[in-house]
């Protein structure tokens, strides 16, 4: 085998470990990776130390299981707001703030953030001005309340205490236990809520964007200045939000299924 054949094959094997630790929904233990690889221990091993090197792959605190690393989140991250798909995005945000009249974004859990992939904001003055590629935390935002209330709670909790619970507003919620309580009303409505929690005086209302099996890949917000539209008025554009997010759903099939 020629070398360039080596290196072939050994970014292809690197490339089948990354697709399975992305493709679970927690972190994979060693064994797991050799047995859907195929790959003999010594080598799943050494080629995980390499990515975690590399910080494409993160190992867990246990030290016993890997998970996605910084880099590949990036990379992740940086396709999603490239991709050929955007402009098609773009219309459906474009259609729901044209519906609402407030802005709405796109958004994807990054690490221990929310990074808006895409935010069409509304013709209103007074609005909250925020960029795609913005980063906000989990704790006091729409999207981020949702996608830890989708988690599983064993994961959930390891972010909770990751977290710094930084103070924003008086209405930014500081500690495990009250947040804990509110995500579980979150899990069960599916909607997220921002109650000037970071931003004094908007709110937001988030809901997620699912893929064939029913799981969370990204979220559909609105966000707005409460001085014009409260919680309470919020809600009601759920349905207009769920609408969007079922087209969302769509753009982000394989262009083959």
């Amino acid at each position: 085998m020629t070398e360039a054949s080596n290196l072939s094959a050994a970014a292809l094997r690197a490339f089948a470990i990354m697709e399975i630790v992305v493709k679970s929904e927690r972190p994979v233990a060693l064994s797991e990776i050799v047995e859907q690889s195929g790959l003999p221990a010594a080598t799943a091993f050494r080629i995980l130390s390499m990515l975690e090197a590399a910080g494409l792959m993160q190992r867990e605190p246990t030290g016993k299981s890997y998970g996605v690393g910084h880099r590949l989140a990036r990379f992740g991250l940086d396709v999603m707001t490239n991709n050929s798909v955007r402009a098609e995005r773009r219309v459906i945000l474009r259609r729901l703030v044209d519906e609402i009249g407030e802005t709405c974004n796109l958004a994807m859990f990054g690490g221990d953030e929310i990074i808006y992939i895409d935010r069409i904001e509304t013709d209103w003055s007074l609005k909250a001005n925020l960029k795609p590629g913005s980063r906000v935390p989990l704790h006091c935002t729409s999207s981020g309340k949702l996608v830890l209330s989708q988690m599983p709670k064993a994961k959930r909790r390891r972010i909770l205490e990751s977290l710094s619970f930084k103070r924003y507003t008086d209405n930014t919620i500081t500690d495990t236990a009250t947040i804990e309580a509110q995500l579980e009303s979150i899990a069960i409505t599916k909607v997220g809520v921002n109650n000037e929690e970071l931003q004094a005086g908007v709110i937001g209302i988030a809901v997620p964007v699912t893929d064939a099996r029913g799981r969370m890949i990204a979220s559909v917000a609105l966000q707005a200045p409460v001085a014009r539209l409260s919680i309470g008025r919020a809600l009601e554009f759920v349905p207009n939000l769920r609408r969007a997010a079922a087209d969302m759903a769509i753009t982000f099939e394989p262009a083959d299924s």
